[in-house]
């Protein structure tokens, strides 16, 4: 084997399927939302709305769990949230709102893998 370069081939970086990428992507989808709260609200909704999102993605298995987390601080750094709320706060803030204005970010997120091409080697039910 000579002559031959015996290196390792790493994958290709796609920054822009990156964790930070894709995290920034739903927080300035979810800031585009409108707030439906009328008056000083203390707490922005893309904070309420990043927050759950930062709960979910982090596998929190409670509130209080969340709540941990959020006491160290991190949230702000990685999830980009001003003002993370406690757990009765969030309820209050994120029960009205439907479902359906949270597609955009979704679509969002969902077209950056597709262009991707990251969600190549996932299996497909009938071809969807």
């Amino acid at each position: 084997m000579t002559g031959l370069s015996m290196s390792i081939l790493a994958p290709q970086v796609r920054k822009h399927l990156s964790a930070d990428a894709l995290f920034r992507l739903v927080q300035s989808d979810c800031a585009r939302l409108p707030d439906y709260r009328v008056g000083d609200t203390e707490i922005a909704l893309a904070d309420a709305l990043m927050s759950a999102f930062a709960m979910f993605s982090l596998k929190a298995p409670s509130l209080l769990a969340f709540a941990k987390e959020r006491a160290e601080g991190n949230l702000h750094t990685i999830y980009g949230i001003e003002r993370v709320p406690c757990d009765t706060r969030m309820r209050e803030i994120l029960a009205p709102i439907s479902p359906q204005w949270l597609r955009p970010a979704f679509k969002s997120v969902f077209r950056q893998l597709q262009r991707g091409k990251a969600l190549e080697a996932m299996p497909w039910l009938d071809g969807h």
